[in-house]
């Protein structure tokens, strides 16, 4: 069958190799979509420490069921399902506790096992333990069920800054994840969205979809002084940095209300991980300064729901849908910031 399979940074390969069986506790899936982000151009430049060569890419999966292994129930040939990118193990303090997402022994679809770029693919047993092999509501394409998976991290950043009724969100970023938080944000009750994003082309783009209240252009104004115009000097309840920047994390504290939340969703380059943090402004103010990272199994049917009953809007954010053999150009188009969401069809 054919893959997208890394070698090296750099060396990332479309090519032959066997098609996989499932064995005993897996199930093996025809790969419909697996939809690209952010990570995945990363991974092809730099690598990852987490991945061994040669290893098949991709983590935003959906897929048909073809055959189901020994001692699996449940499941059976036919089946559409969605799989979990980010695997807890299950059994950590964290993961009893409920925290499945800060979990010390995860593992990852695309990282430690081989991803959805490829025609078939084996869900290993690991999955299935924690109930990650979710089924796609009917009336939900297989391109659509495949960006659940990054709403999922949206979602479970959202619950941990308590998004609700009547806040004004800032969202920093106007890529695929930053327009999912727009839309969540709005279906969680938020007053007013605010998006801020430094290319005047990628947010227009954006905003074009999403609709938000006020499209903020960073590199024409300055945002934290367009956030407390729009709030009449009050600053946002909510701030999340959808983007991997310093700065945007820099301009979230300065922009915040008092009580505020701020989500650092966005990760920063590893040499450069620190930023300069005004204390006294989350001292007198009360601010609340909130990580997020990945998403849960739970946070992923969760996901599924909110776009199968219409609550979050995904299918015009696929704005490029490539099949399997275009997945290496799909990684310029997202570092270009050509697309919103590139989704790949095997």
């Amino acid at each position: 069958m054919k893959v997208v399979r890394f070698h090296a940074p750099g060396d990332v390969r479309f090519e032959d190799v066997p098609e996989p069986e499932a064995g005993p506790g897996e199930v093996k899936i025809r790969v419909r979509n697996c939809s690209t982000c952010g990570t995945d151009v990363k991974i092809s430049k730099f690598g990852h420490h987490h991945i061994h060569p040669p290893r098949v890419m991709g983590h935003e999966i959906a897929g048909e069921i073809v055959t189901v292994g020994d001692g699996v129930d449940g499941w059976a040939p036919g089946d559409r399902v969605q799989v979990i990118a980010a695997i807890p193990c299950g059994e950590c303090d964290e993961c009893r506790r409920g925290r499945m997402t800060i979990c010390p022994n995860q593992v990852s679809m695309g990282y430690h096992f081989e991803g959805g770029f490829a025609q078939f693919m084996v869900v290993p047993k690991e999955v299935l333990k924690v109930d990650g092999l979710n089924r796609i509501p009917e009336g939900v394409s297989f391109a659509e069920a495949s960006v659940a998976e990054p709403l999922a991290c949206a979602l479970n950043a959202q619950n941990l800054a308590r998004v609700g009724e009547g806040d004004d969100v800032v969202v920093i970023g106007s890529g695929p994840i930053g327009c999912l938080h727009v839309r969540l944000a709005r279906a969680r009750g938020a007053a007013r969205v605010f998006l801020v994003e430094l290319s005047r082309q990628r947010l227009e783009m954006a905003a074009n979809l999403v609709k938000p209240d006020a499209a903020i252009c960073a590199a024409e104004v300055d945002p934290i002084e367009a956030v407390l115009e729009l709030t009449g000097g009050r600053g946002a309840d909510v701030i999340i940095t959808a983007a991997a920047s310093g700065k945007a994390q820099e301009q979230a504290i300065q922009m915040a209300a008092r009580q505020g939340r701020i989500s650092f969703f966005g990760g920063l380059p590893k040499d450069k991980p620190t930023i300069t943090c005004d204390s006294n402004l989350v001292h007198y103010r009360e601010l609340m300064i909130i990580g997020a990272n990945g998403s849960s199994p739970a946070h992923n049917k969760q996901a599924l729901d909110l776009v199968a009953t219409g609550a979050v809007p995904v299918a015009d954010l696929i704005t490029h849908r490539l099949p399997l053999d275009g997945a290496i150009d799909a990684f310029g188009i997202v570092e270009r910031g050509e697309a919103i969401k590139v989704t790949i069809e095997p």
